[in-house]
């Protein structure tokens, strides 16, 4: 059952009706006491601008909500997607004026798990995948060890994707008759390229020419900055064979609490329907009451963060052209994620090697993501603007 009317009270921690920016709200010291992946992987005098977690604390209709849960001693299995779809469901209405039944969905412990199962259903061992570097790594190491190839189709100048690129991929692909996956990431992960509906058109155009089926990851969906627009690649004309995979992790900072769903297009419902029972035994129940609330009831606060990043992304622009003016990075639309082009710096393929050990900056290393990685570090912006000054300044002091 959808629950309505709550999204403005929940998050009504202001007088306009929209909580204070969640950048500012972690000290330095607060987040140093964190346990995660984020904040453990370097020494205590790195700063962490590198894996895709927030500084941010979580949202209080979320929290609330796993505090019930705990309170009550809900801490069991999940019971199906039906919670999970309808809370994303009347999201994506509100959000990408777009809607899907339950019945063409299914839930998936994460979201790069759930890519694994959606290729499997669509490719067998051996078959390509066509993936647009410079992109997410695990896409790289998830693709090859499921024994599939990795078919490049990169990105023009401009991060954009090109037509002619991936008609050329596709060929390469399905060369023999094989079959041959697209795994799109939308918006693009490191670029923060938010697609419009005509290239996704053309996309799906292309892929229909080709029988080649799309499997896309929107998992930075709700993180596209004011002026820009996700559009849902199973909403555009001839996405109907396609597989989405959504989840609530990135835009909250929930990536602990695992949970994801599937969403196949009209055409590709009978596939999704042969998905093994047992991939719904990874998401957590308590990571599906959280998501759920996430998309419910925490929708300020998420405004309130599009607002908090649009602003770093400003003051990352300001920051590089007044101390790393030789640095150039093409603003993206959407994600918490910068794409840093350092070639201009003379520090070699990977420059985050030379951040991190000169200045105690810790980037995502660009080879990692593919061709059109070299010279190249991707920076998370999701972080205070003090640290975000702090590490530009360290970062010059590198060079």
């Amino acid at each position: 059952m959808r629950t309505t009317g709550m999204d403005d009270q929940a998050d009504r921690d202001t007088p306009g009706g929209r909580p204070p920016n969640p950048l500012t709200r972690c000290t330095l010291e607060d987040l140093r006491r964190r346990t995660s992946a984020k904040w453990r992987a370097y020494d205590p005098d790195v700063l962490p601008l590198w894996v895709a977690e927030m500084d941010v604390p979580v949202a209080e209709p979320v929290a609330e909500a796993v505090q019930e849960a705990l309170r009550r001693g809900d801490t069991g299995y999940p019971a199906g997607p039906d919670e999970y779809a309808d809370a994303l469901d009347g999201f994506a209405r509100r959000r990408w004026d777009w809607e899907f039944p339950a019945s063409r969905t299914a839930l998936v412990p994460d979201v790069m798990l759930g890519v694994v199962e959606m290729l499997k259903l669509v490719t067998s061992p051996g078959d390509a995948v066509v993936v647009n570097a410079p992109v997410y790594t695990p896409f790289y190491q998830f693709v090859t060890h499921m024994d599939r190839r990795v078919v490049e189709a990169p990105l023009d100048a401009a991060g954009r994707l090109d037509p002619a690129t991936l008609e050329s991929a596709f060929t390469r692909a399905t060369g023999g008759g094989r079959r041959a996956a697209y795994l799109l990431c939308s918006p693009h992960n490191p670029t923060g390229t938010v697609h419009t509906a005509d290239e996704l058109a053309q996309v799906a155009a292309l892929a229909g020419a080709f029988g080649v089926r799309v499997v896309a990851d929107e998992i930075h969906a709700p993180l596209v900055l004011p002026g820009a627009r996700h559009v849902p690649y199973l909403s555009v004309p001839g996405g109907e064979t396609g597989f989405s995979l959504m989840s609530a992790s990135k835009a909250w900072n929930l990536a602990g609490l695992k949970a994801a769903l599937a969403v196949a297009g009209s055409g590709a419902a009978e596939e999704l329907a042969a998905l093994p029972e047992e991939v719904s035994h990874g998401p957590s129940h308590v990571g599906i009451i959280a998501h759920a609330a996430a998309l419910r009831h925490a929708t300020g606060w998420l405004d309130s963060l599009l607002a908090g990043l649009a602003d770093n992304r400003a003051l990352l622009a300001e920051l590089l052209a007044r101390h790393l003016p030789e640095v150039r990075c093409i603003p993206g639309e959407g994600t918490f994620l910068a794409w840093l082009d350092c070639r201009g710096l003379g520090l070699g393929d990977d420059p985050a090697a030379a951040f991190l050990e000169r200045g105690r900056v810790a980037l995502n290393s660009g080879p990692a993501f593919g061709t059109g990685g070299a010279g190249h570090a991707r920076l998370n912006l999701a972080t205070s603007p003090e640290i975000l000054r702090e590490a530009v300044r360290r970062m010059a002091s590198a060079v």
